[in-house]
């Protein structure tokens, strides 16, 4: 099955949960996702990581909530793999960005820091040091497709090739045109526009599951709550838009039929 070994400079290596209750999403995304979840321990003061598996390979992770998030509801966050933080993060200043924390060591895993974009959404940068991230993806149960969301995408999409080197392309959808994040010469996320009017500019998270309404009508008995109700798009499978119990929104991608 599909595990990967590196990632190329700009890519999305990895997903990550910041909830108020851990314990609540590990028992959520456990059920709906198959994941092992483990209690990875911090400090002496009982606050744990919680890192997700499938067959023995890092998929994801689920963090505490940070005291100024206090009464924030949920979200995922998206890490980018670069090659070298420091001197990235040195450049998002003057491409328009805000480095919000680090550049920073996490124990002998890697190196990273958070940034915003000129548009306000939020990413994280991944530099590995013994974990690239995740490992097992494109498959159920597993990330598969990470996407920027901006209501200006010309700005947004600028000022990640100026900090990641990274290309951006269009390319003809059903229903329209889609902006295509491209590393190594291959595509590895995208871009949209929000699909309405009130959502903030962030990074979406897909998640790969065999069967969409199968998975939404599990996600509605374990909690969880429909955002947008399952959606055909032709030529890449069928999708739909779902939040935990805790308020974090998600999306999830069915493969379309090999007929």
């Amino acid at each position: 099955m599909p595990k990967i070994e590196s990632y190329t400079q700009g890519t999305p290596s990895y997903v990550e949960l910041m909830t108020p209750d851990q314990q609540a999403a590990k028992a959520f995304y456990g059920a709906l996702f198959g994941w092992d979840v483990q209690d990875v321990p911090l400090d002496d003061q009982g606050n744990v990581y919680l890192a997700a598996e499938k067959d023995g390979d890092s998929v994801a992770g689920i963090s505490g909530q940070m005291p100024e998030l206090a009464g924030h509801p949920a979200f995922w966050g998206v890490y980018l793999t670069v090659d070298d933080v420091d001197a990235t993060a040195a450049k998002v200043a003057d491409a328009g960005g805000k480095v919000e924390a680090g550049p920073f060591d996490v124990m002998d895993l890697g190196r990273m820091a958070s940034i915003q974009d000129p548009t306000g959404a939020r990413v994280n940068l991944w530099q590995a040091g013994a974990t690239i991230g995740t490992i097992r993806a494109n498959e159920p149960g597993t990330p598969i497709w990470n996407e920027l969301v901006s209501p200006d995408l010309e700005t947004a999409t600028k000022f990640y090739a100026d900090v990641l080197g990274v290309e951006w392309q269009a390319q003809d959808m059903p229903g329209g045109s889609y902006t295509t994040l491209v590393s190594g010469g291959r595509p590895v996320g995208g871009a949209m526009l929000p699909p309405m009017e009130g959502i903030p500019p962030h990074w979406n998270v897909y998640f790969n599951v065999t069967s969409v309404d199968e998975t939404v009508a599990q996600a509605e008995s374990l909690g969880g709550q429909v955002v947008a109700p399952a959606f055909d798009v032709p030529g890449v499978g069928r999708m739909a838009v779902l939040s935990d119990p805790q308020g974090a929104m998600f999306n999830l991608m069915q493969n379309p039929s090999e007929d």
